[in-house]
């Protein structure tokens, strides 16, 4: 078996996210083809080695600070490089400016790829700053991956870099994903109702949540939030300034519960409306439970998983009143809603599936231990 070091700033059981969610099925998937994955990443719960999540082998390095969203760490330079010596190939998972410091301190003589899941957006200013290093990590490792062709298209920074850009899907084994007992199943549809639209994710900026709330005005159809974050507090105090009984915030759910409320919504909304918003995970959740979606165009891979008319509709983002009309549409065709549901879980099963990115990330692997990736 040839080994694997993943690096990113968190993981799995520290936080649930995303990017976790992607490390953990390429982690789980490429064993499979010869690939033993380990995982390197930030904990203020302090150091720990050879901890186990699922059938792989994770590090914790001990979190020191965080600045602008990231996480330094003055143990994990030793960490970091103790751990990929004894690795075949590095795998980064990019943006993390501290990974980058890293990188280049290890002075590290081994084959890497870095998976880009995002430019980075908010922090416009610092970005300047990080310019020069960000660029320089880039044009150092071997090969980068995007996760779909628009946001490869899209991306100023890929752009620059397309002769080394690869494009491997994310995807999901529904195999992970627990099974609902009847209880919970009667539990949650007892509470709900026949029929609600259902976001899931953190409660962050780049969401589009606000559009979503003035929307549920707009409609007064039933929305059911399922996340936590930090707009959390305010984001309720917005749905009750705004009088909607119609929304309910349920916070973050143990996954059994999620996947309950996937299986018994009628329709999952997504409203992000900023490039931050790379791909959206759970977006591909509920394409994987055959579910008709509401996005928005910016670009990125929300409209890969989503194809306008076809899985689901698609929206202007920061666009409440496109937002309602389309939550209307839908609302109003239960037809048109499950075929849109049908071709969306016949998506899911054709694109992106674990097993396709798991062979995917192998194949890249072998290249790289071969010689440089085929472009």
């Amino acid at each position: 078996m040839s080994k694997v070091l993943h690096f990113f700033k968190t993981y799995y059981p520290e936080t649930m996210g995303g990017i976790e969610q992607v490390i953990f099925q390429i982690a789980e998937g490429c064993a499979i083809h010869g690939f033993d994955a380990e995982v390197l990443y930030l904990s203020d719960r302090g150091a720990a080695r050879n901890e186990r999540v699922g059938h792989h082998v994770t590090h914790r390095a001990k979190l020191d600070l965080h600045v602008a969203s990231t996480g330094f760490s003055l143990s994990a330079f030793k960490d970091f490089a103790e751990l990929a010596e004894q690795a075949d190939i590095i795998h980064y998972h990019f943006p993390w400016p501290y990974m980058d410091l890293v990188h280049f301190a290890t002075r590290l003589n081994k084959p890497t790829v870095a998976s880009y899941h995002s430019d980075v957006v908010k922090q416009k200013y610092l970005l300047k700053l990080y310019q020069p290093l960000m660029n320089r990590f880039l044009s150092s490792v071997d090969c980068i991956v995007a996760s779909s062709p628009k946001y490869a298209q899209s991306s100023p920074v890929l752009r620059r870099f397309e002769e080394k850009v690869r494009i491997i899907p994310y995807g999901l084994d529904r195999g992970t994903y627990p099974i609902p007992s009847t209880a919970m199943r009667k539990h949650w549809h007892s509470l709900l109702g026949e029929r609600f639209f259902l976001f899931v994710g953190a409660l962050r900026y780049y969401k589009g949540l606000d559009y979503l709330l003035e929307a549920a005005k707009h409609t007064q159809l039933p929305v059911v939030i399922v996340g936590g974050g930090h707009l959390e507090d305010e984001l309720k105090a917005q749905a009750i300034h705004m009088g909607l009984t119609n929304v309910r915030f349920l916070g973050v759910l143990p996954n059994e519960d999620k996947v309950t409320l996937l299986q018994l919504c009628y329709a999952f909304v997504f409203p992000s409306h900023l490039r931050s918003e790379s791909f959206g995970i759970s977006l591909l959740e509920s394409a994987m439970y055959g579910k008709p979606m509401i996005s928005c165009e910016m670009g990125s891979g929300t409209t890969f998983i989503n194809i306008a008319d076809e899985t689901g509709l698609v929206v202007p983002p920061r666009d409440a009143t496109a937002l309602a009309r389309a939550m209307e549409a839908l609302w109003q065709n239960p037809r048109r809603a499950a075929e849109m549901g049908l071709r969306a879980k016949e998506r899911y099963e054709e694109v992106f599936s674990a097993n396709v990115m798991a062979e995917s990330y192998a194949n890249l692997y072998q290249e790289l231990l071969s010689g440089s990736p085929r472009q």
